[in-house]
């Protein structure tokens, strides 16, 4: 019997030239305008609304995640740690819904550790990250869940070339 993903294309095989000429430039380079598609759209040589008809179309197919800010909470008076939580398999739907919906969290991942939810957490204080963490322990019923702030940042620029 044949694999289905075998019939299937994978999602960057299904990328024309715009649309990975698009990833490249939205990944660091999205301009901040009141427009900044029209913008995008006039550097790659295309309408606007080709460009957001190919950016919704990668977002529905999750070859685009995320599209947001990228902010250095410290300038901004925020602080932020790296949690790891010691979820039990009956509980981890639960939880990860819990952790999601704090807007404070920017990254989520599961690990194949003894600590096996992995997540960053960024809040206006220490107290407030400390107040946020026995919440979520509270709501669900996880209560190994460690903060580790960094003592030291290494703060590194990642672009994909598509």
């Amino acid at each position: 019997m044949q694999n289905k993903l075998d019939n299937e294309k994978r999602p960057n095989e299904l990328l024309d030239e715009l649309d990975r000429m698009i990833l490249n430039e939205i990944q660091s380079n999205l301009p901040i305008e009141p427009r900044p598609y029209q913008v995008l759209a006039e550097k790659l040589q295309c309408s606007e609304e080709e460009v957001l008809r190919r950016v919704q179309d990668m977002k529905d197919r999750e070859v685009i995640r995320r599209i947001g800010a990228n902010c250095n909470s410290r300038k901004l008076g925020y602080t932020s740690t790296l949690c790891a939580a010691k979820v039990p398999s009956k509980l981890m739907q639960g939880f990860v819904e819990v952790v999601n919906s704090y807007t404070g969290v920017t990254h989520n991942y599961r690990r194949a550790h003894e600590y096996n939810i992995w997540f960053t957490l960024i809040a206006p204080s220490k107290g407030e990250i400390r107040r946020i963490l026995t919440e979520i322990a509270e709501r669900t019923g996880v209560e190994e869940i460690m903060s580790l702030p960094a003592e030291r940042l290494f703060k590194i620029q990642v672009d994909f070339e598509v």
